[in-house]
């Protein structure tokens, strides 16, 4: 198994990657990292990350990287051999299994959209990423991929959610919502009544509890969350906002408060972080592509990175993509 990685993409560069890549490697020993960025670079911080399987991580020079504040379509054309291009690279020559990058997200999406290399029945890929809830934990797809969807875009993202849910977080039957102002029948514009007439009359009816709305989704209401890349972009920025804020409340007002068993109110509070952070899951995987792209957050450290190339593992050892082929086949054929 092997897994490429934007050693170049992130807020931080090379060093989170590189730590990250060596704990992904001293964890599984069926894989192998290919880091992908500038040789030189890369080689000078390898030589003090420690002890690593040295015949298990490769290196596959790339002159250029993407800033994380340009403008996705502009940078991969200027710059045709970035480390992200170099990553979708290997992945179409069936070099890698997958690809890992915290780097900028809309050029990492670009590049597999410029490919065009979609599983069979996908229109458009979709970003899906994973949310605590009060019963354990759900999926939420569009996420920033896809801002202007079609129906059948978003029925699609209800396939391939439930897939995920079922294969990579060990749901058995997943439910699937639809994000709407509301939840009565007929709510919301266009684009969300079409869909939820597509739902209702398609092979997963039975899944489909209709439109739940956003404070559903912490309650566990449904195991899939169907909406818009900008709703969806909108939705994880604000929750992961309102997580470090009510964390931070809860440090300064309530344990910095206390003067019996402070130490261990701080041990929790560090244990609920660790349990419900976006590092404890990684990144969030490109459903739709011929491969396997996981996409990190920009700020994401070692153990994230870590994390992240072992979903990446995960997904190539249980063969998610022919799964989500087998799913999106049952749905009904359209020329849309």
């Amino acid at each position: 198994m092997r897994i490429a990685l934007d050693a170049m993409g992130g807020d931080n560069g090379p060093p989170p990657n590189i730590a990250g890549a060596v704990q992904a490697l001293q964890a599984a020993s069926d894989l192998t990292v290919v880091l992908v960025g500038d040789e030189t670079t890369l080689r000078e911080q390898l030589a003090s990350a420690g002890d690593y399987p040295t015949d298990r991580l490769e290196i596959v020079h790339a002159a250029h990287s993407v800033g994380m504040n340009e403008k996705p379509a502009e940078a991969m054309r200027a710059k045709p051999d970035n480390s992200i291009a170099k990553c979708w690279g290997l992945l179409a020559a069936k070099k890698v299994d997958g690809l890992v990058s915290a780097g900028n997200t809309g050029a990492v999406v670009a590049g597999g959209l410029f490919l065009r290399k979609f599983l069979k029945c996908v229109h458009r890929p979709g970003i899906a990423t994973v949310m605590p809830t009060a019963k354990g934990r759900c999926v939420i797809m569009d996420v920033g991929a896809n801002v202007f969807p079609k129906a059948r875009h978003l029925l699609e993202y209800g396939a391939m959610g439930s897939v995920f849910a079922k294969h990579m977080l060990g749901v058995e039957r997943p439910t699937i919502g639809l994000m709407n102002v509301g939840e009565e029948e007929g709510k919301g514009h266009d684009l969300v009544q079409d869909t939820y007439n597509l739902f209702r009359t398609s092979s997963l009816k039975d899944r489909f509890v209709g439109n739940i709305e956003g404070r559903d989704i912490h309650s566990g209401k449904v195991d899939v969350v169907v909406t818009d890349g900008f709703v969806g972009n909108v939705i994880i920025k604000l929750s992961q906002g309102l997580f470090e804020f009510v964390m931070g409340m809860v440090g300064q007002e309530v344990i910095g408060q206390l003067s019996a068993e402070k130490d261990l109110a701080k041990k929790a509070l560090h244990g609920l972080v660790q349990k419900y952070h976006y590092s404890a899951f990684g990144g969030a995987p490109l459903l739709g592509v011929d491969g396997v792209c996981i996409i990190c957050h920009g700020s994401s450290k070692d153990r994230a990175i870590a994390n992240a190339i072992g979903v990446a593992a995960q997904d190539v050892r249980v063969k998610l993509n022919e799964k989500i082929v087998a799913e999106l086949e049952t749905l009904p054929t359209t020329s849309d």
